[in-house]
């Protein structure tokens, strides 16, 4: 399926437990065409240098802000002149949740989530750090709208919007061909993180099981994902990670008991040992799930003395 597309996978190293991203290659009319980038990285540089070396790049799309796909796209455009797509919220995302302003926010909310101050501090220190593999920063050409046709090797794509692991996350949809490129939105073996970060949507998790549902209506039949290898039958894997998200959200209320803050549930739902990025994750999936419980009615929550606690009303 991938030669008949004509679409190339070129899979960047990650230094992270999830140890690899794909982004995709195809070459259209006008020059070849790449949807999302890697981290500014040296391994990264030498990879594309190599993958590319005389082709002439066109476009490259970005399909959200996160920085295995959002990291390269400013050098990688200061080095092709490629035109660069992405949503504008995830423009305004990627361009500021870095910056020294939300970094002060975002140490003030891990102790109001109740994670200890030693913590704290390797998470804060954890976020800055991503600084650097995500500048330069790309001159955006065109916002993605929803809906709008894009040409991605020979063949055309929709652009559908699909928020939860990212506010402006975007999947591409081939109609002819019944084949969607998935980006983060649907993997094959590992469910994607669904997180409050602290900014954008405040309930994350009942965006991305919307935008589930709306892709499971397509009915599609092959998937390339952004983690892990292409797959078949897209509706499979979404009940799974739907039934996933449900066993979960019936966990964190048992979980609850007389009250419980996101850091103590991110340690129940979590039980290894992580590493400070890995503790980043774990916070904002576990505040995404409490919150989705709370706009449902389920539970309640109160600041005591400096701490958000949540509990049943």
């Amino acid at each position: 399926m991938l030669k008949k597309l004509g679409i190339e996978i070129v899979k960047l190293d990650l230094p992270f437990r999830l140890n690899h991203v794909n982004c995709l290659l195809a070459e259209g009319e006008t020059g070849w065409a790449i949807i999302d980038t890697g981290l500014h990285d040296t391994k990264t540089i030498a990879r594309w240098e190599d993958i590319l070396q005389a082709k002439k790049v066109s476009d490259l799309y970005i399909s959200h802000y996160h920085p295995d796909h959002f990291g390269y796209a400013g050098g990688l455009q200061q080095k092709t002149g490629a035109k660069v797509s992405m949503t504008q919220v995830d423009e305004k995302s990627g361009k500021t949740v870095w910056g020294e302003e939300f970094i002060q926010e975002i140490r003030k909310n891990y102790t109001l989530s109740g994670v200890p101050d030693h913590i704290t501090q390797l998470m804060t220190v954890n976020t800055e750090e991503f600084k650097e593999v995500i500048t330069p920063y790309p001159n955006v050409d065109h916002y993605f709208q929803e809906g709008e046709k894009i040409l991605f090797g020979q063949h055309e794509y929709e652009v559908i919007f699909t928020p939860g692991h990212a506010d402006g996350l975007v999947v591409f949809y081939s109609k002819e061909n019944s084949v969607l490129l998935s980006t983060d939105h649907i993997l094959p073996r590992i469910t994607p993180n669904i997180a409050y970060w602290f900014h954008g949507i405040e309930n994350p998790l009942k965006a991305y099981m919307e935008s589930l549902e709306k892709i499971k209506r397509l009915n599609v039949e092959f998937v390339i994902p952004s983690h892990g290898e292409p797959f078949y039958y897209a509706n499979k894997r979404i009940n799974e990670i739907l039934n996933h998200h449900e066993e979960r959200l019936a966990f964190v209320l048992k979980s609850i008991g007389r009250g419980i803050t996101a850091y103590s549930l991110s340690k129940k739902l979590f039980a290894f040992e992580m590493d400070a990025h890995e503790q980043r994750f774990a916070l904002g999936e576990s505040i995404a799930h409490l919150e989705y419980l709370r706009y449902k009615g389920y539970i309640n929550k109160e600041i005591h003395n400096g701490i958000c606690w949540y509990y049943i009303p």
